[in-house]
């Protein structure tokens, strides 16, 4: 199967892509003969290609820092940082997306033939904007749908407590009739799906955990011609940070007539879905994941409890696993095992426990840390080599929980109802009547459903 693009690009002809590579001159960003943007033999309207062969370490193009769109270099940048503390929220995007919101429809803007590309953002086909009906149908149980449902509460806030206020302070820069809640919000997908955020320097990540905890991640920032490269996850080039500038530099050789494929890092399909809009093609993901709910693992532990006994032990344990697990936290499982090894080899142990052992746990506070080697005999437990020689009980709890939450997917509709994912994946002529979006739901079910499968088929009896 072809790979599939990162996210859909504006069909726009020529006049827009020429008129920001112009812009592009201008702005000082060096782009290598070796390589060209084109709309021809890539996986979207627009990518890059390599003209000619491309050694490794070669730098693609480099941009300055003064060509980055962001708070600190729109023209309204002085009063994003007068008003810094109001603009505080939990995303951390509002002085983003205001510069955007004024840079996008100022006639005047120093980044229009860079925003041009994207006339109303309508071709941003994120689950945000798919209605209620289709996320509940088509991504029950992937987790997808209650990430947006969370995203739009959050989006909505945001623009009533904290944006609205800020354009009314300013109302000869920033109209609510023109910078709308619909506008923001498709503002908001922009920046998911075509923003970078620089890593913490060195001496940032050194600091101690007291401060790291007060820290705020780098914003993020549009890095006009890095947002032309389509995704995958095995990618040839990768974005460097440098004091001057940011560069595309190719990991690995590059054949003419190749496209260039940049990274964002080790992402699942339903992470690509909700916050890019596009999925990798099964199984070209290896970074797939599925999640199993502490909710399902602590449902399999007490099927079956008769006695008032034995019910509040079960909920003390429930109690002590939410607070450290949380009640809506998971557990991570790859395609070569558990992600998330320690905490569930804690969350078994505590749901396996005696009355006497759980008290004892309780009383001491947990145990002492795990030690590296422990860490690694953990690991290796918990991956799919070690799953089947995990003891008994511990294996009967992960299976019952795997079917729970193999159980709470969704069917799909129309065709899909008709078959099973799997059996949808193989049939090429019913996949091709599925629109757009079903495919991308397909897609993330199937893949997370097959991790499920297989963990269920290693931790049989």
């Amino acid at each position: 199967m072809a790979t599939e693009a990162k996210r859909p690009k504006v069909d726009e002809g020529p006049e827009p892509l020429r008129h920001f590579l112009q812009w592009c001159d201008g702005v000082g960003l060096k782009l290598s003969s070796k390589v060209c943007v084109s709309r021809e033999g890539t996986v979207a309207q627009y990518g890059m290609l390599a003209t000619e062969d491309v050694d490794e370490g070669e730098v693609l193009f480099s941009i300055p820092r003064s060509a980055l769109l962001h708070q600190g270099t729109t023209k309204v940048s002085s009063l994003l940082e007068q008003d810094r503390d109001s603009l505080e929220s939990s995303s951390g995007w509002v002085p983003l997306l205001l510069a955007l919101l004024y840079e996008y429809t100022s006639p005047r803007s120093h980044w229009g033939p860079y925003l041009s590309l994207w006339t109303d953002f309508s071709t941003l086909d994120h689950p945000m904007f798919w209605s209620k009906a289709e996320r509940d149908g088509l991504l029950r149980g992937t987790g997808v749908a209650e990430a947006v449902d969370t995203d739009l509460v959050n989006i909505r806030r945001e623009y009533a407590e904290v944006v609205l206020p800020f354009m009314a302070k300013h109302a000869d820069l920033w109209d609510p009739q023109k910078h709308s809640l619909e506008l923001y919000t498709r503002l908001v997908a922009f920046v998911m799906a075509y923003s970078f955020q620089e890593p913490l320097d060195d001496d940032e990540e050194d600091d101690d955990e007291e401060e790291q905890e007060e820290k705020v991640h780098n914003p993020p920032m549009m890095v006009p011609m890095a947002d032309m490269l389509n995704h995958v996850s095995d990618h040839n080039a990768n974005l460097e940070y440098t004091p001057a500038c940011l560069k595309m530099v190719s990991v690995r050789p590059i054949r003419k007539g190749e496209e260039v494929f940049n990274t964002y890092g080790q992402m699942a399909n339903w992470q690509l879905l909700h916050m890019y809009g596009f999925t990798e093609p099964y199984p070209n993901n290896g970074h797939d994941t599925a999640d199993i709910p502490m909710v399902n693992l602590y449902t399999a532990a007490t099927q079956g409890i008769q006695s008032d006994v034995d019910r509040r032990l079960a909920e003390e344990k429930q109690e002590l696993l939410f607070r450290t697990v949380g009640e809506k936290g998971a557990f991570i499982f790859g395609k070569q095992g558990c992600l998330t090894d320690t905490e569930l080899h804690t969350a078994l142990k505590v749901l396996c426990m005696s009355m006497e052992d759980f008290q004892e746990f309780r009383e001491n506070e947990g145990w002492e840390e795990d030690d590296e080697e422990e860490e690694e005999q953990i690991s290796l437990a918990f991956s799919n080599e070690g799953l089947p020689g995990l003891q008994a009980e511990w294996r009967s709890l992960i299976h019952a929980a795997a079917r729970l939450t193999l159980a709470s997917y969704a069917a799909g509709s129309g065709e899909e109802s008709k078959n099973g994912d799997g059996e949808l994946m193989e049939d090429e002529v019913a996949r091709a009547g599925l629109s757009h979006r079903q495919q991308r739901a397909l897609q993330v079910r199937h893949g997370q459903k097959s991790i499920l499968l297989r963990v269920l088929e290693l931790t049989k009896s």
